[in-house]
């Protein structure tokens, strides 16, 4: 094999858009998904705005995504919102869902964090009442961790490795990245990856116990997610997935594959909560060589970036992630790349943020823009310390991105940093072996 990872199918349910193409009008127009939400109200929640896919779970069985047999056992959107992204990529890349052999060629790698909490409350209901016997057999898919890839797998016939994995906030770059290394080590041809992320009622409130959600736009929905800005006042929780058809290189060309661009490397680490990291908070100097292990490995220089999609969670935090890569790029001021949130538009997606936020730093390649980072009409000033703030864009830019950064980091101290690439067939530069 060529040990060269291409990406040749996409798939995504957002907040602000589910499919590719109502996907990318809506990064291009800086479109919204946040939306009030009358529930939190009432069950006094301090942040009351959420963004939410309008995703309809009927439509796994109408549209032919499962059958009506599998539906009838299905109850968990996490589940729900995996399996739409993964078979609509699993389309777009020009595949067959329907086979009656196994993929042995084929595996997949699926993240998310927690087993749908609203599809357990059922169990812990029946089972409080002494009613076990009630519950049925297939509640057990509900409460594993890997019934998105268990799902998955089992539409698509997939033969290889098959892994679910969860690192927080990075589990989708981090599932990009094991995907990738999984075909570059000879060990798959094609690897289906991706992440999910349901935010329940449950989840929601555990968060807004934590006292981290924004909740002084409870009236303006819209303008409550404020990566770098002054009055960013904490994360709005987000819900969705995306997912990617991996494929060696000389595999994909066989089939005659569209590709949408190349994977180069990435590198994944924990800061091992020291040196300022603890369960919450990221140790700098673990970004910062998870960002410098990436460009080594990707065998390109810090100079090459075009565009950095930042973690940028609208959080204290964002000022220390600017911080942060300008150490690990040695870029500072009007040479810094380009920089933007997809978060400002979908809020924080949680296990789901990295691979939905991959699939729109793909697309902003594929069409050379740059989205815009919404409600950024205050930065905060110190970020000027360190960039030029005319690097972070308020409105689309149309410009040739030939490399993309896509970072993201999560509770636990963990990191993850992937480089994309336009795919170039003629490219001799770097050693891919």
């Amino acid at each position: 094999m060529s040990r060269r990872v291409v990406v040749t199918g996409m798939g995504v349910v957002s907040p602000n858009g589910i499919g590719i193409s109502t996907f990318l009008d809506a990064i291009q127009n800086g479109v919204s998904g946040i939306k009030f939400q009358p529930l939190y109200e009432e069950l006094k929640f301090s942040c009351h705005v959420a963004g939410k896919p309008d995703f309809v779970l009927e439509d796994l069985k109408t549209k032919n995504y499962i059958s009506e047999v599998v539906f009838h056992g299905l109850k968990g959107t996490n589940i729900g919102y995996g399996l739409m992204a993964a078979l609509d990529a699993w389309a777009d890349a020009g595949l067959e869902y329907d086979t009656d052999e196994t993929r042995w060629e084929t595996g997949c790698i699926f993240g998310n964090s927690v087993s749908d909490t609203e599809a357990m409350k059922n169990v812990i209901t029946r089972v409080d009442n002494k009613e076990a016997k009630k519950l049925g057999s297939r509640v057990v898919e509900q409460a594993m961790n890997s019934g998105v890839t268990s799902y998955v797998s089992g539409r698509l016939g997939l033969g290889n490795k098959v892994i679910t994995n969860s690192a927080a906030c990075a589990t989708g770059t981090q599932a990009i990245l094991m995907g990738y290394e999984t075909i570059k080590d000879g060990y798959a041809k094609r690897m289906l990856v991706g992440s999910s992320e349901y935010v329940d009622t449950y989840v929601f409130g555990s968060f807004d116990s934590m006292r981290v959600l924004s909740r002084k736009y409870n009236d303006q929905p819209e303008k409550a997610s404020r990566p770098m800005s002054i009055t960013a006042g904490g994360f709005v929780p987000g819900s969705g997935s995306a997912a990617l058809v991996l494929e060696d290189l000389e595999f994909a060309l066989a089939r005659g594959a569209k590709i949408y661009a190349e994977v180069l490397g990435g590198s994944t680490n924990s800061g091992g909560q020291r040196m300022g990291g603890s369960m919450t908070a990221a140790n700098p100097q673990g970004v910062i060589k998870c960002i410098e292990d990436s460009i080594a490995n990707s065998k390109i220089s810090a100079n090459d970036i075009d565009l950095i999609s930042g973690h940028l969670t609208a959080t204290n935090a964002d000022m220390q992630e600017i911080q942060n890569w300008c150490k690990a790029l040695g870029r500072g001021g009007d040479d810094f790349p380009l920089m933007n949130s997809l978060k400002s538009m979908i809020g924080h997606c949680l296990s789901a943020a990295g691979s939905i936020e991959a699939v729109a730093s793909i697309l902003q390649m594929e069409h050379g823009f740059v989205h815009p980072n919404i409600n950024l009409d205050d930065p905060n000033p110190e970020i000027g310390n360190y960039i030029n703030l005319n690097r972070l864009p308020v409105s689309i830019v149309k410009k040739d991105i030939n490399i993309v950064a896509k970072a993201n980091f999560g509770f636990g101290d963990v990191n993850s940093c992937l480089i994309f690439s336009k795919f170039n067939p003629n490219d001799t530069t770097r050693d891919f072996n």
